[in-house]
């Protein structure tokens, strides 16, 4: 299938403020998109890109005093298939993980392990260990959290949120990842775009965050905000959690006017129009 993903993000800055935004496709998925993609601002303003530590692509500029508008869009192409299931997959021995891996399985800014360790060992200490493990893991984080945007707070970490139980998307990863790590299974935090493809419409469109978690060798894809096996993922960005992976970082005060995004398969889209 045809995807087509873009977002448009309007913002007032008081004076010139350098910004630090990850908004673009994962370059893991270069290979698949169509076209390059469109990235213009409004008033014209130079940027660049770079690699970060994690291997997100991110985009360096200097808003101006006033408004600015940043708009990107692009098609990507996409094999339909729903999340993989591996029901066998299991959990690797700490000194058998890739030193890569390590990072994953340590405390961050929004994950407090050392705060959820002794629940986490309470709870699934005693489950049979790999992906049914890391499933009920999010079957838990999906049940005790309740979504409402209207109590989204960007501070929230994943041990308020375990008793809080009140997030959006990034409080459910958050807390499932730093789960994961107390009961030594890497995880890392993922945010980019999930249309509703596949499932009932839903408005209005977010980015979205999910988690990936190393068993077996390799990272697979669970969504503890959903809880359910869904399509057409576009991965943004990947880090140990929502500091690694900010979609737009700003360099000093800015008022955030409109925020728009866009998710939706191409065919269908063209189907519904002419049909």
């Amino acid at each position: 299938m045809l995807i087509r993903y873009g977002y448009e993000i309007s913002l007032t800055c008081q004076r010139p403020t350098a910004l630090l935004c990850l908004l673009s496709a994962h370059p893991d998925r270069a290979a698949d998109l169509r076209a390059p993609e469109t990235f213009l601002t409004t008033p014209h303003v130079a940027s660049s890109t770079y690699r970060d530590l994690f291997g997100n692509e991110c985009r360096r500029l200097i808003a101006p005093a006033g408004g600015l508008t940043m708009w990107g869009d692009a098609t990507i192409e996409d094999d339909g298939k729903p999340d993989e299931v591996l029901p066998g997959a299991r959990e690797v021995p700490i000194s058998e993980l890739p030193d890569d891996c390590l990072v994953f399985l340590m405390g961050s800014r929004y994950c407090e392990t050392d705060h959820l360790g002794a629940s986490a060992w309470g709870m699934f200490g005693g489950l049979t260990p790999g992906w049914s493990r890391v499933q009920a893991v999010c079957d838990f984080v999906h049940q005790h959290i309740r979504f409402d945007y209207m109590q989204a707070r960007a501070t929230r970490t994943a041990f308020e949120v375990f008793h809080e139980r009140v997030g959006v998307c990034r409080d459910y990863a958050h807390l499932a990842v730093a789960l994961c790590r107390c009961l030594n299974i890497p995880a890392r935090y993922v945010n980019g775009h999930l249309g509703d493809i596949g499932v009932p419409a839903a408005e209005p469109m977010d980015f979205s965050a999910w988690i990936e978690v190393f068993l077996d060798g390799r990272w697979h894809t669970f969504d503890p905000r959903n809880n359910t096996r869904r399509m057409g993922r576009v991965v943004v960005a990947r880090g140990r959690d929502a500091a690694d992976v900010p979609l737009v970082n700003s360099f000093g005060p800015h008022v955030l006017t409109s925020f728009r995004v866009w998710t939706y398969e191409v065919e269908a889209a063209l189907q519904a129009r002419h049909g």
